[in-house]
């Protein structure tokens, strides 16, 4: 043998042997000593199934499911973490822990578990099964099972598997479309088991609008749906005293299937015949036709069979999320390209052979005509069709469906078009057959709509108001009430004529124009929750733009916690929880659930309102981006408040929904101690709590010193813990170690476990000595901030004789 070779073929051995141990533990079977991460996997005992992290589509997330294992492309059949994506799975961990298997994410953060209460930690094992089936059982009893992925499907239903309830458990096994090719988190559409005891199975949207069913079972198949009886397929139904379900085998051994609720809100059935030399998937069934999806093509989309990717705008609108319906998710639908409805001025457009969507409101009008002015004069009527009556619809028109047929077939629906779309279109038609001279004429008349004055109208009852400044002068009193004001400007008591009571805040630095901004104002007003303030109306005149709001009796919530009077009640422990939760709920909403995410760059306590039930309203959300604020790039002029500002806003780094998760953190230690984070003390030094909080907490010292000195020390120590780490997890230094708001309401709803979370860098700066805190290192851009060589001091730990961070 060449001796200088062999050191090389040593080495080739080992990292070959390293390699194949990391990707795979050559088995189907986690047991109480092994974890999976990063790329390691099981393998199914026949190789039909594999199981470890995956990234889907083109995303950069990861999950743990489990796919086919005899494919050359990836399909996968299940998911855990469907709505809760790791960043990072080489430091993720999927491991057995007390019985129960559980994932960690990358900053050791629980976010799935099977969450079992009476599992045994020393008999238990996690296998895959050849089936698909990913079972948690008695290591020495196979029949025992303790868990079992076929009873928590996603959007894939395998042979052998039950779709339906257990009468006994109540557990539901259901399917649930993918948000999109790229995200498996919860889609619109779910396939599931009459719930009210009927042998038919239903297609929902958003879990409330019925649109399939497959009739009811009559022994053999499903009465709607006759195909059933075609093929190599076998179902049945079962309904006895303890549950209710239908299951379904192969005939054929060489033959794969697999059922999807898919992204379409189809559901399909796909099929590989005579395997192995044929690996591509044969759609089988698709039910029902595309356009019979409600809302397929989202708000203000058409569905045509005849056209080539079934959904489009209507004219004058656009696709309001191009990346989405580049992924297969229609839901965004489609948004006006131009300015919003604006009274007489607006036109329609008709569209024939119309399917008429639901959710019409009928109003008097005798004629076609009537009915147009009826529309015209609502300045929340978005379309109209007369069939017989009057009918209009509000809102996001849905369901918009064009049938292929003759003209005889379906009805007119009238959508209301922006002034400046209808002038397009005008201005097309002008050029073509009039000439240039017209188009000038067209230019001048443009100039002059644009300069004439906001014409005050108000809605209906309900709608979004646009309203006068004179009107809005006579109901403030001139604005004589003020009841606070902030960085996007002061806010006043106001009484309208029907003895609402509203509050009136009068925007600073708006530099938008008139379009733009009655665009974002309708957007913000369309958004509603029951934790974020409701958008009553606006006013838009010249450089005057008001916002109107609900009153909220019990103000902002930092008069409770730092200015409350002596006479006053304080807020206890349980209030102080639920407005954490709330406002965590009200946040997670616009991260996460608004079509266009919103982040909010200014949460304190100021912005947190609160309604005679002392529930809370997060306010002044979306008004960061009304005032033109740029989150791809550091701000030189930065609006948020000191204190709650993430290292980001300083940094240079791009600012996302993150930033918001930190002032959230910061928030929350105000809330359990009843004082500013931040205070200057008599000899000029500055009380810093959460660092003094933070070390407490690591101490494992009396987690009750933390608790504002107002409530009583019987206070439930645990939830309190729990409160103090999703605080100090918040305000990790890397935006990527701090959770989501969606995690975090998880874990404060007790859905998701925490664990203890490292002091943040940031703090580790500071040194504690005879109870003065100082900053022993700032950045530059620090430092013009809060100043060098700032001593700080906590009155909290005055209570100790000596606390180290």
């Amino acid at each position: 043998m060449d001796v200088g070779k062999s050191p090389r073929l040593v080495l080739c051995f080992f990292l070959c042997f390293s390699l194949q141990t990391h990707v795979s533990f050559g088995g189907d079977t986690i047991s109480g000593n092994e974890s999976l991460s990063g790329s390691q996997t099981i393998v199914s005992a026949g190789g039909n199934f594999v199981l470890g992290f995956f990234k889907p589509g083109n995303s950069s997330n990861s999950y743990i499911g489990i796919w086919y294992g005899t494919l050359p492309k990836q399909a996968v059949v299940w998911v855990a973490n469907r709505d809760i994506p790791i960043v990072d799975s080489s430091s993720a961990e999927l491991k057995l822990l007390d019985g129960n298997l559980v994932l960690f994410n990358e900053s050791g953060i629980r976010i799935w578990s099977t969450n079992l209460n009476s599992a045994s930690s020393n008999s238990t094992i996690a296998v895959l099964n050849d089936s698909g089936n990913f079972v948690l059982r008695d290591a020495s009893n196979e029949s025992k099972i303790l868990w079992q992925s076929f009873d928590h499907p996603t959007d894939t239903w395998l042979p052998g598997s039950k779709l339906g309830f257990n009468k006994r458990t109540k557990v539901t096994r259901l399917l649930t479309s993918w948000k999109n090719s790229d995200d498996p988190a919860e889609g619109l559409f779910s396939f599931e088991l009459d719930p009210n005891g009927t042998s038919q199975f239903y297609i929902y949207w958003n879990k409330t609008n019925q649109y399939w069913t497959s009739g009811t079972w009559d022994g053999r198949i499903f009465s709607l749906v006759p195909q059933m009886g075609l093929g190599n397929i076998n179902y049945s139904y079962i309904s006895n005293a303890e549950e209710s379900y239908i299951i379904y085998y192969l005939n054929d051994p060489t033959t794969l299937s697999r059922v999807i609720m898919d992204i379409t809100g189809q559901l399909k059935v796909l099929l590989i015949f005579q395997l192995p030399t044929s690996q591509q998937w044969n759609l089988g069934l698709s039910l029902p036709s595309q356009c019979e999806v409600y809302a397929y093509c989202g708000p203000f989309g058409v569905c045509n069979e005849n056209s080539m990717h079934f959904c489009s705008c209507v004219n004058g609108y656009e696709i309001k999320s191009p990346s989405d319906w580049n992924l297969g998710d229609y839901s965004s639908g489609c948004r006006r390209s131009s300015a919003s409805a604006n009274g007489a001025k607006d036109k329609f457009l008709p569209l024939s052979r119309m399917k008429l969507p639901d959710n019409s409101v009928s109003m008097a009008a005798e004629t076609a005509a009537a009915c147009k002015v009826a529309c015209l004069n609502n300045f929340s009527c978005n379309a109209y069709a007369w069939s017989g009556g009057c009918l209009m619809w509000t809102g996001d028109l849905l369901d918009l469906q064009q049938y292929s047929g003759d003209d005889s077939e379906g009805s007119t629906v009238y959508i209301r078009l922006a002034p400046s779309s209808s002038i397009r279109k005008i201005v097309t038609y002008v050029l073509g057959s009039v000439g240039v001279i017209l188009l000038f004429g067209l230019a001048f008349f443009l100039i002059w709509r644009k300069r004439r004055s906001v014409v005050t109208a108000i809605a209906d009852k309900g709608s979004l108001m646009v309203f006068g400044y004179k009107d809005l002068q006579i109901v403030t009193k001139n604005f004589s009430e003020k009841l606070g004001s902030g960085g996007f400007g002061s806010v006043f008591k106001g009484t309208l004529s029907d003895s609402t009571v509203i509050a009136v805040k009068k925007l600073e630095s708006i530099s938008q124009g008139e379009k733009q901004f009655r665009a974002e104002v309708s957007t913000i007003g369309m958004i509603q929750h029951v934790n974020l303030v409701r958008l009553h109306g606006f006013c838009s005149e010249g450089t005057k733009k008001l916002l109107v709001y609900d009153y909220l009796p019990n103000g902002s919530l930092d008069t409770h916690l730092f200015h409350g009077k002596e006479d006053s009640k304080v807020l206890d422990w349980k209030t102080r929880f639920q407005i954490a939760l709330g406002t965590a709920r009200g946040l997670a909403y616009l991260h996460e659930k608004c079509r266009d995410c919103i982040i909010h760059c200014d949460i304190k306590p100021e912005n947190i309102l609160l309604d005679a039930d002392f529930s809370p309203k997060v306010a002044d959300f979306g008004l960061a981006k009304l005032v033109g604020r740029d989150f791809s790039r550091v701000l030189t002029t930065i609006r948020g408040t000191l204190g709650y500002l993430a290292p980001e806003w300083i940094s240079g780094v791009a600012v996302t929904v993150k930033a918001d998760v930190y002032s959230y953190g910061m928030m929350l230690f105000e809330i359990i101690s009843g004082r500013r984070n931040f205070q200057t003390s008599e000899d000029s030094s500055i009380d810093f709590f959460p660092s003094w909080a933070a070390s407490k907490l690591h101490a494992e010292d009396d987690i009750l010193t933390i608790l504002d000195l107002k409530l009583e020390s019987s206070e439930e120590a645990e939830e309190l813990r729990k409160v103090c780490k999703v605080a100090c997890w918040c305000i990790q230094d890397a935006e990527i170690h701090r959770p989501t708001m969606g995690q975090v309401v998880q874990i404060l709803e007790g859905l998701l476990d925490v664990n203890m979370p490292p002091i943040p860098r940031t703090f580790q700066l500071f040194d504690t000595s005879e109870d003065k805190i100082f900053f022993t290192e700032l950045s530059s851009s620090q430092n013009s901030q809060v100043g060098s060589n700032v001593s700080v001091a906590s009155s909290q730990a005055k209570r100790t004789t000596s606390n180290h961070i």
